[in-house]
């Protein structure tokens, strides 16, 4: 595993705090997201199909440290949109290390050559790049040609500036197992320092919904992902039990408060992949929402989700109640044979609603009546059509 060592001691101390004071619900990582606009149009996400008026909104250096401190949680993501559009996010990185926080910031590094003189190396940030598989797979799922080759550049200049750098990828139906395999080969030799896989998502706004894995081709897909990986020296960023669980080895149930997400609508309902609504502040976040009306077996929308923002909390809370455990899985990987546990049932969940239209219909009318300070600049605008 390429969890740092010192970040996976802070996180397991936490942890046992936690469990110490009987909490059973609390955040591992804060999902942060101080814009929505982005330099590229992704297929799979649809963020950037806001509104112009919701896109000219950011979070300021004091809302975010504000959401930092109310959450308390150890590990900050940075995502958006694309976090580098947003011009103090230098000030607002520095300030959270200040507060003794781990830091990823998430990017697809379109900008990073431009904006790396602004930031500086640290034991405890990481910038976290976007790379969907080898050129084609990932130009492919971007939607734009020759942003691996600058993905890549960026990441190389970054690693001989002293960053430590991860990688993010996602895989949707139609990922060849030989060909992920070849690419986790190709970016471990770029000496990078671990990669956060995960399957994809199907957003109610992406305007390419059909090309998302279900739980059982996710669980197939990464059996055989793993199984050509033995002895490769793939490095992940994850816990072992949660890569165990994309395996189809473990049968955990979502904890989406374990990554609560504070973006420019609030305190978003229940986690970072679904906007069924926002709450004001963590406290009202934590105490109005009901849990237990989210997750697979639960919510249609959650049947096919095994993304890490709702399972890597329960992988890590699992990993610190038997360590003996993740022990095992940690010397001898993922298991790619044999029975899978069971899966959750389905016949009780109950049905979608689509009710996030009506979220952003509110934001805009509130935005009508009491504008927001709208902090995108002229140069805000140069950078999103880099």
């Amino acid at each position: 595993m390429a969890v740092p060592l010192n970040q996976a001691l802070r996180v397991g101390a936490y942890v046992v705090r936690q469990h110490l004071r009987g909490r059973r619900r609390y955040p591992l990582v804060l999902m942060l997201e101080p814009l929505f606009r982005c330099n590229l149009a992704c297929a799979g996400c649809g963020k950037i199909d806001y509104p112009a008026e919701i896109l000219n909104q950011r979070l300021s250096v004091e809302d975010c440290l504000a959401a930092v401190d109310e959450c308390g949680a150890p590990v900050v993501a940075i995502a958006g949109g694309e976090p580098l559009l947003h011009k103090e996010m230098p000030q607002i990185v520095e300030a959270t290390l200040a507060r003794g926080k781990f830091i990823y910031l998430c990017t697809n590094a379109l900008l990073l050559e431009k904006k790396l003189d602004q930031y500086k190396p640290h034991r405890n940030f990481a910038w976290d790049v976007h790379l969907d598989g080898d050129q084609d797979m990932h130009d492919h799922a971007v939607s734009q040609k020759g942003v691996f080759d600058r993905a890549v550049a960026a990441i190389r200049k970054a690693k001989a500036r002293g960053f430590r750098v991860c990688i993010n990828t996602t895989l949707f139906d139609g990922a060849q197992p030989e060909r992920v395999a070849a690419f986790l080969d190709d970016v471990t030799k770029l000496n990078i320092d671990g990669v956060m896989i995960s399957p994809g998502y199907a957003y109610e706004r992406a305007p390419d919904r059909e090309h998302f894995l279900n739980r059982r081709k996710s669980k197939e897909l990464f059996r055989d992902i793993f199984r050509r990986g033995r002895g490769r020296g793939w490095k992940f960023n994850q816990s072992a039990l949660f890569l165990d669980f994309l395996a189809g080895n473990q049968r955990y149930l979502c904890t989406p408060w374990g990554k609560p997400t504070r973006n420019v609508f609030g305190w978003q309902r229940p986690c970072y992949l679904l906007g069924e609504g926002y709450a004001k502040t963590y406290t009202e976040l934590m105490e109005t929402t009901d849990w237990d009306r989210y997750g697979t077996g639960n919510y249609e929308k959650c049947a096919d989700c095994m993304v890490h923002s709702g399972y890597e909390a329960t992988a890590v809370v699992d990993a610190v109640r038997k360590p003996w455990k993740i022990a095992a899985v940690a010397l001898r990987g993922p298991r790619t044979e044999g029975p899978m546990a069971p899966e959750i049932a389905l016949d009780r969940q109950r049905p979608a609603e689509y009710v996030f239209g009506r979220h952003v219909q509110d934001v805009m009318e509130r935005l009508r009546h009491t504008p927001a300070p709208v902090t995108a600049t002229a140069e805000d605008v140069a950078d999103a059509a880099d």
